[in-house]
């Protein structure tokens, strides 16, 4: 890939500038077509008559736009019971959703309009800024909710998780450190170098917020840019596959040798074995969103008239999903997730067109957290993997989630509108 063969002495600037000239001569040698001696006329006057229009993904924000209104019709339908029970209003998630899906608006137009290139020089205070917020978790301003102290008090009764923060300091860091590195990305040493900027954050996501779905996230974010830029597949390839029969051989040792184990996450993996042994405990949750998954059919029971709603706990964060195959049946399932396939695309388009390399990186990191976490939250719902409290992007419950997705958004946006195509 050329881009590897930059100088490793040249500032970031300059290498972002090195790559916007390169990718701009691409765009008109394919524009142009075949050139002529530079003194010609007819060359001139062809260059001449070449028009450059701003693209800005419309696309993308349709899609967005459809997502946000699915989740808020299926967030209502799936927490009015909860909410009338708990809070005497059976609109309370939902109002409280709309709002930080507003402000998430509001954020994202905003950051659209902004350069993206401005995050190169305070990337890496992003990413010590998510560190230290993390840090507070363990002070008196955290907050325990459900049994996890994962959150930050705020002013009129709001919080804030600060892992989410963790995520988009990785995607527009992490590109910085790629493009600064130029070639040296290629030995084993490059790569190493820039796992163990994302291993640092996954470890503070996981040991200071004990969030350990969000460090997983936090790591295959990086993991996923660092595949992209390496001219090498295979070795990945192979890690992964390796990975994976290490993981579930691991988990099933573990299953037979931790039955009597208190520890939390090893419970998780034994009713994941086997959740019927523990529907009683732990397994709870999950074989009631298996009931729900079943009892829809493919066109389900209708909007609104689900019955396992009422009994899953906290039903409206990563259980959403049960609830819609319930309602809508496996077709709604199958347009949810052909609306997120729809986004990827999206995002992949930009990622391929964006004008020089750190936009596109950056544009890779959105794409792989939206992918990870989708499948990862799919994954639980049919107990493919062990629960992990992953969230459904744009439809589960979550202030700080919408929002911050959102501005992942924006900035997607934001490189889109440098993307420019000849008229």
């Amino acid at each position: 890939m050329w881009w590897l063969f930059l100088k490793p002495d040249m500032s970031i600037i300059d290498t972002i500038g090195v790559l916007t000239i390169m990718a701009n001569n691409q765009r008109k040698r394919r524009t142009t077509g075949k050139t002529k001696p530079a003194g010609s006329a007819n060359t001139v006057a062809k260059r001449s008559e070449v028009h450059m229009i701003r693209y800005f993904d419309y696309s993308l924000l349709a899609v967005l736009i459809c997502l946000i209104c699915f989740g808020l019709v299926m967030l209502y339908s799936t927490s009015a019971y909860s909410a009338l029970v708990n809070y005497g209003d059976s609109m309370h998630y939902f109002k409280r959703q709309l709002i930080f899906c507003i402000a998430g608006f509001i954020g994202m137009y905003v950051i659209a309009k902004i350069d993206y290139h401005i995050y190169i020089k305070w990337a890496k205070l992003i990413y010590y800024f998510s560190i230290f917020m993390m840090m507070l978790v363990k002070t008196p301003l955290g907050k325990e909710v459900n049994g996890a102290k994962r959150w930050i008090r705020l002013p009129f009764d709001q919080q804030l998780q600060p892992a989410e923060i963790a995520k988009i300091a990785i995607i527009l860091f992490i590109p910085v450190l790629i493009c600064t590195m130029g070639k040296e990305i290629k030995p084993l040493q490059g790569i190493i170098r820039v796992l163990l900027w994302g291993g640092f954050s996954a470890a503070c996501v996981l040991f200071l917020t004990d969030n350990l779905s969000t460090a997983i996230i936090v790591m295959g974010i990086t993991c996923v840019m660092v595949f992209v830029v390496h001219p090498k597949t295979r070795p990945f390839i192979i890690v992964v596959i390796i990975g994976l029969i290490a993981a579930i051989g691991g988990a099933r040792l573990l299953g037979m040798a931790m039955e009597t184990s208190g520890n939390f996450r090893l419970r998780r993996i034994l009713v994941w074995l086997d959740p019927e042994k523990y529907a009683s405990d732990g397994g709870y949750q999950i074989m009631q969103a298996l009931y729900a998954i079943g009892s829809g059919g493919f066109f389900g029971k209708g909007l609104g008239n689900s019955t396992q709603k009422m009994v899953i706990p906290e039903v409206q964060n990563d259980m959403i999903l049960s609830i819609i195959c319930e309602e809508l049946g496996v077709f709604g399932a199958i347009i949810v997730l052909v609306l997120f396939g729809m986004l990827l695309y999206r995002l992949l388009f930009i990622a391929q067109n964006a004008p020089d390399m750190y936009g596109s990186l950056v544009v890779t990191g959105i794409f792989a957290h939206i992918a990870l976490q989708v499948i990862l939250n799919v994954m639980v719902v049919i107990n493919l993997i062990p629960t992990t409290g992953i969230t459904l992007p744009f439809i589960s419950y979550g202030g700080t989630s919408v929002l911050f997705l959102m501005a992942e958004m924006g900035i997607a946006l934001g490189v889109s509108r440098k993307i420019k195509f000849a008229e």
